[in-house]
């Protein structure tokens, strides 16, 4: 079998483009991978034009490993968020070819399960006005879906600090969220690297009460010292690792000891098979994975191949019955969280278990997504001038 093609599709919303690539094959078989670039969309799309005749044409898509570093070491540059987000787009088709091919889902040929179920925690759910009242009802609505865990920045536009009147504020809507989940239910707090350590460590001390699961990126991810400052100083598990997209550069998060929690995103660090050897490496430094997952079904379908095989897979992220909902249908067969415990539930289904329907990507066109995590009303993920 040879790979003969790719196509590319990008689903649109205003706050973000979904690039999904099919990897076609002589065979007839078909493969589909997805990421979500922010603000590079056309720059990603313009690198999988180069390497679809430099790499990708008449590739093995059985070969993943050869055609990964092919793509990786083969141009001579470093490969950096965009390349390596290529690579993965077309990593994850492969092993959705593959698994068609073999007629097995994609978990089976990474060593089989270890779990029947991936627990979900929803994000995107707090798109209303922010108000304690808002945020309350809104995570109301996320448990009565069924989910067991939410995460939430609460912080506005806050960068390295945070003042008196804009910290209690916060404090008041984790308050109201945490009154609105009951004692039971995770709640994440993520920090989106605005701190400063004074402020991320001060903001934590000042939110324990509402037992966060996990502080999420206290700091900008490229200061480790930073981030083993706060880690020394506050007394909750520290996530981090979205913005990592090389494997290799975990390295140094490993030798610090100051994470908890690795969050790579399967569609940015290349692919199924380089996280989950990322997830090998985690496991012997005892440390958790969640994937880092804004993407949509495809994504999430590639990210659950790995948490159905790893044993220290801790719960998955999850927009898409939140914030652009209607996505959904881009896809036949997309994951869903069961509303009797919160988790995603194993398919048998070959590949990935999904399928891209084009005729529907094609009603979202490419659009000239915006989200400025430091703009006012971010959180509500509308298109800009209309917050």
């Amino acid at each position: 079998m040879r790979i003969t093609g790719i196509s590319t599709h990008v689903v649109g919303t205003p706050w973000r483009n979904l690039t999904y690539v099919q990897v076609h094959t002589d065979e007839g078989i078909t493969g589909v991978g997805e990421t979500r670039m922010l603000g590079h969309t056309d720059a990603l799309l313009g690198y999988l034009k180069e390497a679809e005749v430099n790499h990708i044409l008449g590739s093995d898509p059985f070969a993943v490993e050869d055609l990964v570093r092919r793509m990786k070491y083969g141009d001579y540059g470093r490969a950096g968020e965009i390349v390596m987000s290529g690579i993965a787009v077309v990593e994850m088709a492969c092993w959705d070819i593959k698994g068609k091919a073999l007629g097995v889902p994609v978990w089976q040929l990474l060593g089989g399960k270890v779990t029947d179920k991936v627990k979900a925690y929803a994000n995107g759910w707090y798109t209303t006005e922010r108000t304690p009242e808002a945020y309350h009802k809104a995570a109301q609505g996320v448990m009565e879906r069924g989910y067991r865990a939410l995460k939430i920045d609460p912080f506005g536009t806050g960068h390295f600090e945070l003042d008196h009147k804009e910290s209690l504020y916060a404090v008041s809507l984790i308050e109201a969220v945490r009154d609105a989940i009951g004692p039971d239910a995770e709640l994440m707090l993520e920090m989106h690297g605005r701190f400063s350590p004074a402020t991320a460590v001060r903001m934590a001390k000042e939110l324990a009460p509402f037992k966060p699961a996990w502080l999420e990126e206290p700091v900008p991810p490229e200061n480790l010292k930073a981030l083993e400052k706060v880690a020394a100083k506050v007394d909750m598990p520290v996530a981090t690792g979205e913005r990592i997209h090389d494997r290799i550069e975990f390295r140094e998060l490993f030798e610090s000891q100051a994470v908890d929690i690795l969050q790579p995103d399967v569609g940015h660090i290349g692919g199924i098979w380089e996280t989950r050897k990322l997830a090998a490496t985690a496991e012997t430094h005892y440390m958790l994975v969640a994937p880092h997952n804004v993407g949509g079904p495809v994504l999430t379908a590639a990210s659950l191949q790995v948490g159905f095989t790893s044993p220290n897979f801790k719960i998955l992220e999850h927009f898409n019955d939140f914030a652009d909902a209607e996505i959904k249908k881009v896809v036949k067969g997309a994951p869903q969280v069961d509303p009797e415990d919160g988790c995603f539930h194993l398919s048998d289904a070959p590949g990935l278990g999904v399928e891209l329907d084009v005729d529907a990507a094609a009603e979202f066109p490419q659009q000239q997504a915006r989200f400025d995590l430091w703009a006012e009303g971010w959180e509500q993920r509308k298109p800009k001038g209309t917050q």
